[in-house]
């Protein structure tokens, strides 16, 4: 009786978690088109619902722990759990980016924008939640080759970053009007790299998920703090 009230549990977690990853994956899109679209509504409502993301954290982790404690799982279970406990806390750190995008959506005024810079910024974006949507789906499969291509993807998140960098310093030197939004953009650019930080650190997780073994995947990436 024990065991299968036990699997149900695991199941809720499992699909807490996901439904978390989707809210997150959606807050960082909607984060971005707010950005983009100069929406101060859309991106108000990011804010908003970021305290739900914050509370389906800490539901998370309170029931990992009391399933760790009442438990005493072992072996694949206790890295399911311990999986959840690591990997939502990434989830909501990305979230924490997707609010700091919402928020310099909020702070622009009516400064010079730069277009080209705004079609990569949205490029990147699209690529960003690709990686998110994909890491859920690996999650979901348990899937570690997938999970290794996912943190491969991250190279080309770095090279986006580092094409708006030069775009936008070039920009910022050429035509000071241009400074505020430059600045704004480097930022912006920089909270999406993060993001995909926070993505191949999941990926980190589900091959332990797989395989038991703490595996450190794109070594070259900062692990932010």
């Amino acid at each position: 009786m024990l065991r299968t009230q036990f699997e149900e549990e695991l199941l809720n977690l499992h699909n807490q978690f996901y439904e978390m990853g989707m809210m997150v994956s959606n807050a960082v899109h909607k984060s971005v088109k707010a950005y983009i679209k100069h929406d101060k509504e859309l991106a108000r409502s990011v804010i908003d619902h970021d305290i739900e993301i914050n509370d389906m954290e800490v539901r998370l982790e309170k029931k990992s722990f009391e399933m760790i404690a009442l438990q005493q799982p072992v072996t694949t279970d206790l890295r399911m759990i311990i999986t959840v406990m690591k990997a939502s806390s990434d989830l909501e750190r990305m979230a924490d980016h997707a609010v700091s995008i919402a928020k310099s959506t909020i702070r622009v005024k009516g400064e010079t924008r730069i277009p080209e810079i705004e079609k990569q910024i949205s490029d990147m974006s699209d690529y960003v939640k690709k990686m998110v949507d994909n890491v859920l789906i690996a999650y979901v499969k348990t899937n570690e080759k997938d999970a290794r291509l996912i943190a491969d993807m991250d190279t080309r998140i770095n090279d986006y970053y580092s094409e708006i960098y030069h775009e936008a310093i070039k920009s910022m030197q050429e035509n000071p009007a241009t400074v505020i939004s430059g600045s704004d953009y480097l930022s912006v650019a920089q909270y999406l790299e993060r993001i995909g930080d926070y993505v191949t650190n999941i990926c980190e997780w589900i091959v332990y998920l797989a395989t038991g073994k703490i595996t450190e995947l794109n070594s070259n990436h900062d692990e932010m703090v």
